[in-house]
């Protein structure tokens, strides 16, 4: 008897509670449309689920002629759902060059520890600070990055100096995630005030505590697997952020293991968790590429939720490539502004390509979620 995805997905997370890895991989592969399943004995001589994560896709991985994304093997989810289980240690990373920083500004490290477990930090104080308190926004890295390459693959520092705000980057450590990826699709990282999300929390309110904050001006945005943690943030802790940014991410909720997440990212399709998408909510803007191949497009949708009537579409090309942006004007639900970038991968829009899933092409990302976030008319 042929078994669907859901039994294949069954018999992997059966492998893994036994610590078969490899065939669990091979189970997954299977899944996905790769080679067959282990039979007894037989050991996976393929790649890991821990796989080493390339740069970000460009329009060059991608046919020339739009439309929808094509979704291969297990390699294409692998860096995003490597939990703490280690059969192969990850490659070493490459190390970025430093981030340039203007006379005057500061690039600080910092450590969180509370309750939930400890992380540390980065800190942009930009070189000329308005009087009074100043936004915050605290970036969320993807999987295999870290603040430093984050910071340079979205300029976000730079922004940051011009807008006159502060900029937190936490670190994933490789002792919560094998591939540095936050474990949004746990039950235990998905609830106010436990694991991940209460370390993050944590760490806005350390700095509010160090720094002159406006404290109704605190966002979150991050990419892939910190977009998702984006959401998982705005969805527990909707008191302390007052806008979310999702970049090729994913909605909260819809994944609680890593077979709903491997098929989510592989259709868009997952489960909801109850009152996933119940309660008051930050403001939301939301990019995603019509190309990405790791996490499909009709995710970016199903972050930003179902149109409305009142809902308009506008048009056009920046950075050389086409947009969408679908614009929701908020009043009793909140505002949204959902991107969608024709060829654009899995990489932050309008990026510097020295770092890592990052594309210098197409609308720039940072400075329009700083607009949006600031509330700030969009220039033309």
């Amino acid at each position: 008897m042929t078994k669907t995805f859901s039994d294949l997905m069954r018999d992997a997370r059966s492998l893994v509670s036994v610590r078969r890895l490899e065939d669990a991989t091979a189970v997954i592969q299977e899944a996905l449309g790769g080679r067959k399943g282990p039979t007894g004995a037989a050991r996976h001589d393929g790649p890991s689920i821990e796989l080493k994560a390339g740069a970000g896709e460009t329009s060059s991985d991608r046919s020339a002629k739009p439309g929808p994304a094509k979704f291969g093997g297990v390699e294409a989810f692998a860096p995003f759902l490597a939990t703490r289980p280690r059969f192969r240690m990850p490659a070493a990373q490459p190390v970025p060059a430093p981030v340039h920083l203007p006379d005057g500004a500061r690039f600080e490290t910092h450590v969180y520890e509370g309750p939930e477990g400890s992380r540390s930090f980065r800190l942009y104080l930009p070189s000329s600070l308005p009087a009074g308190p100043r936004p915050l926004i605290l970036m969320l890295h993807g999987c295999t990055q870290n603040p430093d390459d984050f910071a340079r693959g979205t300029r976000m520092n730079a922004v940051a100096e011009e807008a006159g705000l502060l900029v937190a980057y936490p670190e994933q450590p490789q002792s919560a995630n094998a591939r540095l990826c936050w474990n949004w699709f746990e039950p235990a990282h998905q609830k106010a005030e436990r694991g991940e999300p209460a370390i993050l929390a944590g760490i806005v309110r350390q700095v509010v505590s160090t720094q002159t904050v406006d404290e109704s001006a605190i966002f979150v945005a991050g990419l892939s697997a910190g977009g998702a943690m984006a959401a998982v943030l705005g969805a527990t802790h909707p008191q302390l952020f007052a806008g979310v940014g999702v970049h090729s991410g994913l909605p909260y909720g819809a994944a609680t293991d890593v077979g709903s997440a491997l098929s989510l990212m592989r259709s868009g399709k997952g489960g909801v968790a109850p009152g996933a998408r119940g309660g008051p909510a930050p403001r939301l803007i939301v990019f995603h590429g019509d190309g990405d191949r790791t996490v499909h497009p009709s995710n970016g949708g199903a972050v930003a939720g179902p149109s409305r009537p009142d809902e308009t579409v506008e048009r056009g090309v920046s950075g050389g490539r086409g947009y969408a942006r679908h614009l929701r004007a908020g009043g009793p639900l909140p505002e949204v502004e959902y991107w969608t970038v024709e060829g654009l991968g899995h990489a932050w829009s309008g990026g510097d390509a020295g770092g890592t899933y990052a594309d210098p092409a197409g609308p720039d990302a940072s400075r329009e979620m700083v607009r949006f976030f600031l509330g700030r008319p969009r220039q033309p």
